[in-house]
């Protein structure tokens, strides 16, 4: 009986809109992998429609989950679904593209490595207490090039770019946290 007023407690404390926000970041999960399968497939128009879907789905329910329309559960399934956006999509570009463009592969490990260091160095900063920015503007510029790369075939530049992107972001966070190790 206590276990189920414990549950009954937790359901009622989430915030309103809760169940939409997670709605819309699992479908935009189980989109981002069939985008990715779609590149290994070799279906890269599709896949950027997926991706796109999923760059959309991911960005607007990441906003409400980190802006009260979102439990603590939420805010960590978005940055889990952002992380595995970047998996699923660079790591499928870069198997991709390995033996007909391999400079396309090697700029999609680059931007998936870069962005997975970014990631740590603003979980590592925030698990010292350090207010670390996070952007969903700079999540959705690396979503739409590689969307826009996908779409138009363009994927020689675009992961050059996100990848150049995501290595500012580890500039600019690793320089947070060191601002704030100073202060």
């Amino acid at each position: 009986m206590v276990r189920f007023q414990r549950l009954q407690i937790r359901f009622q404390r989430q915030p309103p809109g809760t169940a939409i926000t997670r709605a819309m970041l699992i479908v935009g999960g189980c989109a981002a992998a069939l985008g990715a399968w779609l590149v290994v497939a070799r279906e890269p128009e599709w896949a950027g429609v997926a991706a796109g879907a999923s760059g959309v789905l991911l960005l607007v329910g990441g906003h409400r989950a980190n802006h009260g329309a979102g439990g603590p559960q939420d805010r960590m399934l978005d940055e889990l679904l952002d992380r595995a956006w970047d998996g699923l999509l660079f790591g499928s570009i870069a198997w991709a593209a390995r033996d007909p463009a391999p400079h396309i592969a090697v700029g999609a490990l680059v931007a998936l490595c870069a962005s997975f260091l970014s990631a740590y160095v603003r979980a590592r900063g925030a698990s010292l207490a350090y207010s670390v920015e996070e952007s969903h503007v700079t999540r959705g510029i690396r979503y739409g090039l590689i969307v826009i790369g996908l779409v138009f075939g363009w994927l020689a530049w675009t992961v050059w770019v996100a990848a150049a992107l995501s290595l500012l972001a580890v500039g600019v966070r690793t320089s947070q946290v060191a601002r704030e190790e100073r202060a």
